[in-house]
């Protein structure tokens, strides 16, 4: 079996590339890759079930699966949903999302996330990757050998995504199947005047296609992607929605911080939130004492949430 805990570190460069090449003139590597400094950050908390990170969805090879290592408290005492992870770059594999993910899958989430397979030539991922995904946790919820079967909330799928993996959120956002989808340090851009859009690049006409609520969460003034996320969050008018912009974070954010960070908190709660019902999560969000909107770390808006 080959070895599922490899960093493709060549093939993320490459794609890191490609993706600033996309972006406005001007934005490096470096920008790319800015944190927010450890030292002293929020940790990311861990939920109550033990994961099992590092096991290949069933017959899936192009799908790395994250989830609770029990599964006996689903679906009766527990939901199981399921988030759909598209990575930074639009690499088709980076393990350096293993801790953010695997947070999130400690509380209670399935999450399946693209994987490279040996010997494929490289490429990056797409929508029809991570759509795959959803069409595979529809399978394994019937298989009859599953350790899944009947334990998949179906009726609570989300898609978020980081950066260029960001863009494949709103793309997947259109799919009757998707009942929320999380947008981190990224956004679309207006088609341009001239009609030379680039077909693999959503843009911001993807946004009508929405249908549930809307998640923006990206870094400050070092983040060169958080105008056009507020712009995005500023044209969804009929939806549920909160934007999130965090001081001193740049693009990367704390998605590499043990756990994932402050980020991977924030992306759970969502989660729990939306898909659980869970009054404490979603404080988070809303309320008179809205957590995120009383933090001086944070400048946020919202709409329609409740």
């Amino acid at each position: 079996m080959r070895n599922r805990f490899r960093f493709v570190v060549s093939a993320t460069l490459l794609l890191l590339g490609s993706y600033a090449a996309a972006q406005p003139p001007g934005v490096t590597p470096d920008m790319i890759n800015t944190t927010l400094p450890l030292d002293g950050a929020p940790l990311a908390k861990a939920g109550q079930y033990a994961t099992i990170v590092s096991e290949e969805a069933y017959k899936s090879p192009r799908h790395f699966l994250y989830r609770p290592a029990e599964l006996g408290a689903f679906p009766k005492r527990d939901t199981l949903p399921v988030m759909i992870w598209g990575n930074g770059g639009c690499a088709m594999e980076n393990r350096k999302y293993s801790g953010f993910l695997s947070t999130i899958a400690s509380h209670g989430i399935l999450v399946l996330t693209s994987s490279s397979i040996p010997g494929e030539e490289k490429r990056q991922v797409n929508a029809d990757d991570l759509r795959a995904a959803i069409d595979w946790a529809y399978a394994e919820n019937v298989r009859e050998d599953s350790p899944l079967r009947g334990k998949i909330d179906l009726a609570h799928i989300a898609v978020m995504g980081q950066s260029c993996g960001g863009f494949l959120s709103i793309t997947l956002g259109g799919d009757s199947r998707v009942a929320t989808i999380g947008v981190f340090n990224s956004g679309v851009q207006p088609a341009p005047a001239n009609g030379a859009a680039d077909p693999s690049r959503p843009t911001t006409e993807a946004l009508t296609r929405l249908h549930g609520p809307v998640l923006f969460i990206n870094g400050h003034k070092k983040d060169f992607m958080m105008a056009t996320s507020r712009a995005n969050f500023d044209l969804i008018n009929d939806l549920p929605a909160f934007y999130g912009s965090r001081h001193n974070a740049g693009h990367t954010a704390t998605m590499y911080h043990p756990g994932g960070g402050e980020f991977a908190n924030v992306a759970t709660n969502w989660l729990l939130y939306q898909f659980k019902g869970d009054k404490q999560a979603a404080k988070m969000f809303v309320g008179k004492h809205c957590e995120l909107c009383s933090d001086r770390n944070w400048d946020t808006a919202s709409k329609g949430l409740k």
